[in-house]
């Protein structure tokens, strides 16, 4: 596979059978999420699973913000996080405590939940679905969301090593009429493809090979890339909302402030005289004033 498709997200359509999909590939962008921590494989695998399933299932929705996936247990792995945003880019984070069993959901998050997060670049709108984490593994699981809490047929097949992930997503399409044969037929023929020609082999011939009888038509690629928000006005910000009294609190007992993000691993350091900027009154604008 070559550099123009190693980070690209392209929708497809499957005219006959009336279902949508989505093909994804992830290098770069995964490698560059792996930098940010010492993962152990166990945590690795779920975490590039998770990775694409966010924009995967980013990408079924019409939406100008983010979509999160976040799971919470008592297991091995208590916190997962992926964000995925409009614009392609995404982050992502796994918090563990011990070694996993094995690589079911219940040995590596315990009993957990799921919860998906959608929220609006441009407004204050913000809707949040959270259900058990149930199944032996992610993509049964958010099968299962989406059957339950969207009454829409899905399929997602995942995986990740320690170079790629990647997966497909399908999705009937939302008709007042659909023949249950073509949802069947095309389910059946995703539970053929293999790990080697997800990874390998450019999206053409996989869906080719695939759904070669279902009239495919494939979209143009959208580029997918690592990305944190984060800065040191957003910190700055944080820090003015937890108030003067508990940033000078902070100060005294470490001698300075330190924040760094757990995404991406920048280091805010802010010392006294930062900190006293930060709460000290704008000067009023005079336009004599040179």
């Amino acid at each position: 596979m070559d550099d123009m498709s190693a980070d690209t997200l392209r929708r497809f359509m499957l005219e006959n059978a009336h279902v949508r999909g989505e093909w994804l590939h992830l290098d770069n962008t995964w490698q560059e999420m792996l930098s940010r921590a010492a993962y152990p494989a166990f945590v690795k695998t779920i975490l590039g699973e998770a990775l694409t399933a966010a924009v995967l299932l980013a990408a079924t929705i019409k939406h100008d913000g983010s979509l999160t996936l976040q799971i919470r247990g008592d297991g091995p792995i208590h916190l997962l996080v992926i964000q995925a945003t409009a614009e392609g880019t995404v982050r992502g984070l796994a918090q563990w405590s011990r070694d996993a069993d094995d690589l079911t959901l219940s040995a590596l998050f315990g009993d957990a939940q799921l919860a998906i997060t959608l929220e609006s670049r441009n407004s204050n709108e913000r809707y949040q679905s959270l259900i058990p984490l149930e199944g032996d593994t992610l993509s049964a699981a958010l099968e299962a969301y989406f059957e339950r809490s969207e009454q829409l047929p899905t399929r997602l097949w995942l995986m990740s090593d320690d170079t790629a992930a990647a997966g497909i997503l399908l999705q009937r399409l939302p008709l007042e009429e659909v023949n249950p044969e073509d949802w069947q037929r095309t389910s059946v023929l995703l539970d053929t493809l293999t790990r080697e020609e997800l990874v390998h082999l450019e999206p053409e011939e996989v869906l080719y090979r695939l759904f070669h009888e279902e009239d495919v038509r494939l979209f143009d690629a959208k580029d997918i890339s690592f990305h944190c928000g984060c800065s040191r006005e957003r910190v700055e910000t944080m820090l003015r909302s937890l108030g003067q009294a508990e940033a000078e609190t902070i100060l005294e007992e470490q001698g300075k402030i330190e924040i760094i993000c757990e995404f991406c691993n920048a280091n805010y350091t802010l010392d006294a005289v930062d900190t006293s900027l930060l709460f000290k009154p704008a000067m009023p604008t005079n336009d004599t004033l040179h």
